[in-house]
């Protein structure tokens, strides 16, 4: 039987200032690149990347390095949290016995002296007994008690109500996601590009359930700039919000008029191989321009294939398939979709060097303006 490797991060994107993207020495990467230091060397278990910095926590010694704007490392770490305002760390709290430590750091600090502010925040428990593995919080903003998360802006702990069992959250620029325990999911905050998925443009002080998700169960949820995506048990994809630069994978006015629409995108066969595909809907009928989806779309992916985990960037997305492909659509304008240029989809479309490498991706993670995958390759038998 084969046996698999330790994988390896790699990076794409926006790289101006330094965020450690990969090799390359240009303000944009535009091909995945292994990561170079501070990652390269160091196992990388999360990334999270911010717009002009990236934090990096590493499995042995929960260490944390920062690379780009940002600079400086800190030991003892469990997770961190990127945002242009502050640096969030989950950390071991002071002395035997004290538990974890939340702690907000300006991102400028290098994470030396004090930190902003820091606040003991207690383990997940359940009313018989500490929360298992399928119910475990998801990784920052939420915490580890799933009761309360993260926000950049005051107050920057913010408690979830008693009744929401919270299993992941993601922030956009502007709302909130979170997908709780039984599979569901929630949205609240801005509304004005259709991020919540409700059908309307109004903005949502309060939690509010996804009535067209009802009765599905959800596996996985990711917030764009001004978009939403979730992955249901089953490998579907639901996406709505925003869809100025195509990140929804529906056809949009701005990549026509810029001749890169669907009728000029090529994509991949299941060897990888290039196929060109054409645009329009039945009968060679133009294909309407989508500028706002206020309700969750099924998005079909090529190749009927199954999506594991998505994660999105300020205009892009990236989805990971059952079969360790990566997928991803929309702008393209700083190499964040890794396809050896700056051309823009507003579809799905694999990335062809992970194929031609033979790298089966098992994560991604996307920044603003980049994008982080984590791969591995399978020894022969």
């Amino acid at each position: 039987m084969a046996e698999e490797r330790r994988g390896a991060w790699f990076g794409f994107g926006f790289c101006g200032f330094g965020q450690a993207l990969g090799s390359g020495r240009g303000r944009q990467v535009h091909s995945p690149e292994p990561l170079r230091a501070p990652g390269a060397g160091l196992d990388v278990c999360r990334v999270s990347a911010s717009w002009s910095y990236t934090a990096f926590v590493t499995r042995e010694g929960g260490r944390v390095e920062l690379s780009g704007f940002a600079v400086g490392a800190a030991g003892g770490c469990r997770d961190a949290w990127a945002s242009e305002e502050l640096l969030v760390v989950l950390r071991a709290g002071p002395g035997p016995g004290a538990g974890t430590e939340l702690q907000a750091w300006a991102p400028g600090s290098a994470l030396r002296g004090e930190p902003l502010w820091a606040q003991t925040v207690p383990e997940a428990e359940r009313e018989d007994g500490p929360v298992g593995d399928e119910t475990q919080a998801g990784p920052l903003p939420l915490l580890p008690c799933a009761r309360a998360y993260v926000s950049p802006r005051p107050p920057f702990y913010r408690p979830l109500a008693p009744t929401l069992r919270a299993r992941r959250l993601e922030l956009g620029a502007e709302h909130a996601l979170l997908l709780d325990a039984a599979g569901q999911v929630f949205s609240w905050g801005g509304g004005r590009h259709g991020q919540l998925g409700h059908g309307t443009l109004e903005a949502e002080p309060e939690p509010r359930l996804l009535q067209a998700l009802q009765g599905l169960t959800m596996a996985e949820v990711a917030a764009g700039g001004w978009h939403s995506l979730c992955v249901s048990e089953a490998g579907d994809i639901y996406i709505w919000g925003w869809n100025e630069s195509g990140q929804l994978a529906l056809p949009t006015k701005s990549l026509a008029e810029d001749g890169k629409t669907t009728a000029e995108a090529s994509g991949l066969n299941e060897d990888g191989s290039e196929v060109k595909t054409g645009a329009g809907g039945e009968d060679g009928a133009p294909a309407s321009f989508i500028a706002v989806q206020p309700f969750p779309a099924l998005l079909d992916l090529p190749l009927g294939s199954d999506a594991v985990k998505a994660s999105c960037g300020s205009r892009h997305t990236a989805v990971v398939t059952k079969d360790g492909k990566a997928v991803h659509f929309t702008l393209g304008k700083y190499g964040q979709l890794g396809h050896k240029d700056t051309t823009s989809l507003d579809r799905p479309c694999r990335v062809k060097y992970f194929v031609d490498k033979q790298l089966q991706v098992r994560t991604v993670s996307c920044g603003p303006w980049n994008t982080y995958v984590y791969a591995v390759e399978k020894e022969k038998s």
